[in-house]
């Protein structure tokens, strides 16, 4: 090879001739050894590109992972506000007014005198929508919950299983009671 590296090298003054013919017998004492005792020489240079492509794979899978996450997300988001959206009851700011616990701050609405007893009856539910609150049947409720669980902030379902005794059954709550 007259135009090797080497030789290039050579003539730009960046090496001399006996690093020159170090480094080619260097390569050739590798190459016989590769080729008579079919040892494999350990190429730095492969093993640092395998191992810098392997490390690229892995961050390549972990944002593939994330980006995968996120549409997962918003997808679930687009099925909540959906629901929520094509279920809810008209807002026509009611006379009664109906206290909800959201988070640890206590919210109230007016509603219906109609729409208030459904929500104390677990019938209706209150949902979070774009920092406002919408009153939708509780069937759908639930099936927000099992996409959801943060976007229903109310639903006065019963807690007692059905079988168990209602301690407080004897006592009658009265229908002008009001929280």
């Amino acid at each position: 090879m007259a135009n090797s590296f080497g030789d290039q090298f050579l003539k730009a003054g960046l090496v001399n001739k006996t690093q020159l013919n170090k480094a080619k017998k260097s390569k050739s004492k590798q190459q016989k050894l590769k080729d008579k005792q079919k040892v494999e020489v350990v190429d730095e240079a492969a093993l640092a590109a395998r191992q810098s492509a392997a490390e690229k794979a892995a961050r390549d899978r972990e944002l593939n992972r994330r980006q995968k996450e996120e549409a997962e997300r918003r997808a679930v988001q687009a099925q909540v506000r959906q629901l929520i959206e094509l279920n809810r009851l008209p807002r026509d700011d009611g006379e009664v007014g109906y206290n909800f616990q959201d988070g640890t701050a206590i919210k109230k609405i007016f509603v219906s005198q109609e729409v208030h007893d459904k929500l104390a009856r677990g019938l209706l539910a209150i949902a979070r929508l774009d920092d406002q609150y919408q009153v939708i049947p509780s069937v759908v409720a639930e099936k927000i919950v099992l996409r959801d669980e943060s976007c229903i902030v109310s639903n006065a379902v019963s807690q007692l299983e059905e079988g168990e005794d209602d301690p407080y059954a004897d006592y009658k709550v009265p229908d002008d009671l009001m929280w």
